[in-house]
């Protein structure tokens, strides 16, 4: 059973907060895995405005973004995680840092992401 002591959850924790940070600051130093994402920005930016196309990137709440953008990246870069792991942990994060309505956002987006990936 997955507890917020889990290691995974806490780096994950980690990231959201220095993707939340450098969408402020983008020249503070970040860790690997967030540079990472950052070097793929531009392509998870595009999978979020195809599964999000109402809500423009310049819109949407910076913590959002942050969680989307490290889920994405789980889900269509690093492949490491099962999908519906990655969904889970970002629902949990968008409940832990997001607003009320984070986590319902978040499942939406990453579902249809899942159905971008079933496509391809």
């Amino acid at each position: 059973m997955k507890t917020g002591n889990d290691p995974r959850h806490q780096e994950r924790r980690e990231i959201i907060k220095e993707l939340f940070a450098y969408s402020f600051y983008p020249k503070n130093k970040i860790k690997t895995k967030t540079a990472a994402i950052v070097k793929h920005l531009k392509e998870i930016d595009k999978t979020i405005e195809k599964v999000a196309p109402e809500f423009p990137i310049a819109n949407l709440n910076r913590i959002d973004l942050a969680i989307l953008r490290l889920a994405i990246f789980e889900l269509l870069i690093e492949k490491k995680a099962p999908p519906k792991v990655v969904i889970d942990e970002a629902i949990e994060l968008g409940k832990e840092f997001g607003s009320e309505t984070s986590p319902r956002f978040i499942n939406g987006a990453l579902g249809a992401a899942m159905k971008l990936m079933d496509n391809d």
